[in-house]
């Protein structure tokens, strides 16, 4: 008998019934709360909030650096356990507008001309 991990996404409100156990949870960045990232005061700290796909919003810290594009970014899937109210990650995955969208959508035009 195979026993894999087959982990699925979760929410901020299961996981926090989950707190300390290592989860996935898949949402949005929140634009319009703040966004923290000073290398020069630190360098390995960065927050922001994360709206979770029940629309639950949480403050999100991550011990690294801010990825590159980050706020371009259109869904975003962090590996990480709560830790009181805040969700701590290890892993910030990115899903971002792909900057071929438009040259196909162009190609598509053109090939039904």
């Amino acid at each position: 008998m195979l026993v894999g991990d087959f982990s699925t996404y979760e929410t901020f409100a299961t996981a926090k019934k989950k707190e300390g156990k290592e989860i996935k949870v898949i949402g949005a960045l929140d634009k319009s709360k703040e966004v923290i990232y000073d290398p020069v005061t630190d360098a390995n700290y960065f927050s922001f909030y994360m709206k979770d796909k029940s629309g639950e919003v949480t403050k999100v810290v991550f011990n690294g650096t801010r990825p590159t594009d980050f706020e371009k970014s259109t869904e975003l899937v962090l590996t990480g356990k709560m830790k009181g109210s805040e969700f701590h990650c290890t892993q910030i995955l990115m899903k971002c507008p792909s900057k071929y969208k438009d040259q196909q959508t162009a190609n598509s035009v053109a090939e039904n001309i």
